[in-house]
């Protein structure tokens, strides 16, 4: 572990190190934001906290805390103090709306910076024509905010009735927006757009929008205008994706009728046929052999490849993908099932080429590609060299030192601006320093969100692949007899280790065990059970998930199955297991239906092999790992001559 003298080495010791020996003042910083918060600040009595790094978000959270009557100088003195900081953004992305509210134009105005935030913009719309500068200059911006096909914030409302007041809104812009609306689906916004239009123009806009509600037999005396043709299309492939029979039933008499093109009449069977092989329905080779070719994109091809392999249709599916655009065709995982229906249909020195070139990717397919043919895998792992003087220059870093801070007094979404505000000014060099300190402070998933700019980034598996909690990991798995390899890789797909995650669904901790899951798992093992909060206790959650696999893998045998249900749920498992009995592992887990549990399932099984490396140097082949196979012969790695990147 990398350390440096002085205060910079408190950035840079481990997680409980930190607890113990890190910042001194950490409590203290921690009790003062949580009293400003609380509105309960005192900045006489903080005053030896005023020289600390993280003092400005004691002062924003003070604010914050009444940002609705904040003296303006006051507000205005704390953006000059800190501009060019991510704590000044946030307090003016408050303090903005806040100004607006009370329409104080003159300091929004004062406090004003361009963003991309379109409620915002359209209040400095307001703020200008309030202090009588709606000039030309106004009056264009205005316009540009009005060619949009969203739904536009209410703060816009009064931006486009000033326009109105004008005659800034001719009949020309109505229609361009009514357009843009169609093209993006919105109905409600067509409306909207269309009120100060002729009458009968009007009456045809809410026909249209109508037909977006509802596809209506009106339309076959629409005007023959590309605007009809393309609000007929956006229509019916609606009605496509709810039923795709009516859809296609349809479709000829608008198409007829309105002269729809080929691009029109194909988006609509695009639809029909996607929502019908994602299913697998038995319409579904037909519906994709109706496709036009011109309108085909990669997923449709993926999912012709996938329809055809449920059927056991090996020529046809093989053909499939040798119709994939050559970039996608040349992805690890189609080469390897090139590969894999190749030797299905008997062309094995394809196949042996094709599976040769899938194994030198580091990734799931890649690995079975190796498997099939005795080969290592392809693995080049990258342990960079930097210089002290680098990694101290990143240390010291004020944005880097705030976001290390705020990490470690749970102030996630602060330290994560501080972060993003420290990245922006880092080569690539210097990202990686940033991403290894952020490790050792215990913030994992920088790794995951803030490499791969460089091709070089995937090969860092040491930063992508954290080993935390390991010996609660040997510990419970082999407690429940399954691979600790499988339970760090679900570790790191779920909370990329950390013991604070919790999902929308209130999925929590290190494993994201839903509290019902946790108390009837802890139940059925005669495990105490302390309630909800006892997830984010690392030891409880990993003992708690491991034991879940444990089921999951008794009621299904195979673990490829259990990652399946950990990820979707019994009843989808259960439906894809009925549809494709006895089919072999790769095929059935490329042909689950939901995107989310196939790319899962892969992704557990890859990151089992790399943490199974991480902790055992040679690794049982993920061919076997899938079976719930461990005992026989490991496999070892090597480096391509010219390794493409990994993921």
């Amino acid at each position: 572990m990398i350390a440096f003298a002085g205060a910079l080495g408190l950035l840079l010791l481990a997680p409980a190190a930190l607890a113990q020996q890190g910042d001194p003042q950490r409590p203290r910083m921690r009790s003062a934001l949580e009293q400003a918060e609380a509105g309960r600040f005192d900045a006489a009595a903080a005053t030896s906290l005023a020289a600390h790094p993280l003092y400005a978000w004691v002062e924003y959270a003070d604010l914050r805390r009444r940002i609705e009557t904040v003296p303006a100088a006051q507000a205005l003195a704390f953006l000059r103090r800190h501009d060019g900081q991510a704590v000044a953004e946030v307090l003016r992305a408050a303090w903005l709306p806040a100004l607006a509210r009370r329409q104080d134009w003159p300091n929004f105005l004062a406090a004003w910076q361009p963003t991309s935030n379109k409620i915002l913009k359209c209040a400095e719309l307001n703020a200008r024509q309030a202090t009588g500068k709606a000039d030309a200059q106004w009056v264009g911006e205005a316009q540009a905010m009005w060619r949009s096909g969203e739904s536009l914030p209410d703060t816009c409302d009064p931006v486009f009735q000033i326009l109105e007041y004008k005659k800034e809104l001719p009949a020309t812009l109505r229609w361009e927006r009514v357009t843009l609306a169609a093209a993006e689906g919105q109905p409600g916004v067509m409306r909207s757009a269309a009120r100060g239009l002729p009458g009968d123009d009007l009456a045809l806009v809410t026909d249209y929008a109508a037909f977006l509600d509802s596809v209506h037999m009106r339309a076959l005396s629409w005007p023959k205008t590309a605007l009809s043709r393309e609000v007929a299309m956006r229509g019916l492939m609606t009605l496509a994706k709810a039923d795709p029979d009516a859809a296609e039933r349809q479709l000829p008499l608008f198409a007829n009728a309105l002269g729809m093109d080929e691009r029109q009449r194909g988006n609509v069977l695009y639809e029909a046929a996607l929502w019908t092989v994602a299913s697998y329905l038995p319409d579904s080779a037909r519906r994709l052999a109706a496709v036009p070719r011109s309108v085909y994109d990669e997923r449709l091809h993926e999912w012709q490849v996938r329809e055809a392999m449920a059927r056991g249709d090996w020529p046809a599916a093989l053909a499939a993908v040798r119709r994939m655009p050559p970039v996608q065709r040349e992805d690890s995982r189609w080469r390897y099932f090139e590969g894999r229906l190749a030797e299905k249909t008997g062309d094995k020195p394809a196949a042996t080429r094709l599976l040769r070139e899938a194994a030198q990717s580091a990734t799931f397919h890649g690995f079975l590609a190796a498997d099939r043919l005795d080969l290592p895998y392809a693995l080049c792992p990258l342990t960079p060299n930097d210089s002290a003087q680098a990694r101290a220059l990143v240390a010291r870093d004020p944005a880097l030192v705030r976001a290390m801070g705020l990490w470690n007094i749970d102030r996630v979404a602060w330290a994560t601006r501080e972060w993003n505000d420290a990245l922006s000014r880092f080569d690539d060099a210097q990202r990686r320093i940033a991403v290894g300190i952020a490790r050792d402070n215990g913030w994992f998933d920088r790794a995951v969100f803030s490499l791969g700019k460089s091709p070089d980034d995937m090969r860092l598996y040491e930063l992508r692949f954290p080993l935390h909690h390991d010996a609660a990991i040997r510990r419970e798995a082999a407690r429940r007899a399954i691979d600790p390899a499988w339970v760090a890789a679900e570790i790191r797909a779920e909370s990329i280790f950390n013991p604070r995650a919790r999902s929308g669904a209130n999925a929590m901790g290190l494993m994201q065990v839903l509290p019902g899951t946790g108390a009837a798992t802890a139940r059925s093992l005669g495990m105490p059970w302390s309630g909800a909060a006892s997830l984010y206790d690392p030891d409880t959650n990993i003992a708690l998930g491991t034991a879940y696999l444990r089921q999951m893998l008794d009621k299904y045998a195979q673990p490829y199955f259990a990652i399946a249900a950990y990820n979707a749920g019994p009843a989808p498992t259960a439906r894809w297991q009925s549809q494709r009995p006895g089919f072999e592992p790769d095929f059935w887990i490329e042909t689950i239906s939901y995107k989310e549990t196939r790319e899962y399932v892969a992704r557990i099984l890859a990151f089992s092999v790399i943490y199974d490396w991480r902790l055992n140097g040679k690794v049982v082949p993920v061919s076997e790992r899938m079976l719930g196979r461990r005992d026989g012969k490991r496999k070892g790695f090597s480096c391509p001559a010219q390794p493409p990147p990994a993921s």
